[in-house]
């Protein structure tokens, strides 16, 4: 066996309702005063109060944060430093999406330390140290709670990537209480973003491993078989739960097999055009796989046998059977399929395709290379 590292958070709470417990686990590391980290739609739907409750019993203060915007520019990062350098916090709390996780990542290591922000875009750049850090989601799709990665746009037009392990949460709390009243096409994006997480994993070309791939699996079974009813039943709890701990579970694949050409030409849709992650990724995935095929068809059988147990046939037959199912569930979920139905013409294509190549730290993961010429046909598939 090639030998291979895995890293992930140092502890996961998956109960619904949890997010009233993170008073107790931020006491438990040692907390007097938190800022708890998260977006304007969040605040609103009151998903905060639990948590904010827990915190006041436990006898910790909060300072609460709620400037995030999706894809989070540096500018909202530093404010999110400012505002915990103020308030002298001793930690970092997280409920929200996945722009939120990443930004409370960046706010634990930045508020203590030393680094600047962009010294440390890249692999491994940020040593540390950081603030004790606790993430609840309140999407299924991310998996930023258990992941080393922060991403933020930098510029108009560009993201790029922190990535270390020192970026790796204390508690990772799954609660699905709070995923109770996302609306069905959010439900649905942030789902397909958690199985692209696992897809990518379970076919990396580089640091693939077997732990890896047992989670990828599992997060597979556990997605396809709860995305149809958490979409159309919104308010059942086992569904909600079980796409919370598959995204996990992706998010723990990913974050030691890593993602590839579906992100990488994800990003620059997202970027320049500000089609939610998820979606983004929907809309280039069957391209992608289409692309993939050749190199990773005895991958994608193996993958057609956790969400297609049903399906007979050889090697190419299952892997045919994958990419259309894979093809065709957005549209089975009522979502845009195509990238002109988001505002994207012809003439943007070449721009996507240059923008794409730059995320060579995703591309070099892919099964098979990718061209800039390869990466302009598989938009233009996608238009």
């Amino acid at each position: 066996m090639q030998a291979f590292t895995f890293q992930s958070t140092r502890s996961s709470l998956v109960e619904p309702g949890g997010s009233a417990r993170i008073g107790e686990l931020a006491l438990g590391l040692g907390c007097r005063s938190v800022l708890l980290v998260s977006d304007p739609g969040v605040a609103a739907a009151g998903l905060l109060k639990a948590g904010l409750e827990g915190l006041r019993q436990a006898g910790i203060a909060a300072t609460v944060f709620t400037d995030v915007e999706a894809d989070p520019p540096e500018h909202v990062i530093m404010s999110g430093v400012d505002r915990a350098r103020s308030a002298k916090v001793d930690g970092v709390i997280a409920i929200g999406g996945g722009s939120s996780m990443d930004t409370a990542k960046l706010i634990a290591l930045l508020a203590v330390g030393r680094e600047k922000l962009p010294d440390i875009y890249g692999v491994g750049l940020a040593k540390g140290p950081r603030l004790p850090l606790i993430l609840a989601p309140t999407t299924a799709g991310t998996g930023s709670e258990v992941t080393p990665i922060s991403i933020v746009t930098t510029g108009e037009n560009e993201k790029k990537g922190v990535v270390s392990q020192v970026l790796l949460p204390d508690w990772a709390v799954l609660d699905a209480d709070l995923t109770l009243k996302l609306p069905p096409a959010v439900t649905a994006a942030t789902g397909i973003d958690a199985m692209v997480h696992a897809i990518e994993a379970y076919t990396s070309k580089r640091l693939k491993n077997p732990v890896s791939d047992c989670l990828a699996k599992e997060a597979l079974r556990l997605l396809g078989g709860n995305i149809h009813e958490a979409c159309t039943n919104g308010k059942n709890r086992e569904a909600r739960q079980g796409m919370l701990l598959g995204s996990m579970l992706a998010g723990m694949a990913f974050a030691n097999a890593p993602v590839a050409a579906v992100h990488a030409l994800a990003y620059p849709v997202g970027a320049r055009f500000h089609v939610p992650h998820g979606l983004s990724n929907a809309l280039v995935l069957p391209g992608v796989l289409r692309f993939n095929a050749v190199a990773a068809e005895p991958l994608y059988a193996e993958i057609a046998d956790v969400l297609l147990p049903d399906q007979s046939g050889g090697l190419r037959e299952r892997s045919v059977a994958l990419i259309d199912y894979l093809a065709n569930l957005p549209a089975s979920l009522e979502l845009p399929t195509r990238l002109r139905d988001v505002g994207i013409s012809h003439n943007h294509l070449p721009q996507l395709a240059e923008d794409a190549m730059k995320q060579q730290r995703l591309l070099i993961n892919n099964p098979r290379e990718v061209t800039l010429d390869d990466a302009l046909a598989i938009y233009g598939e996608a238009l």
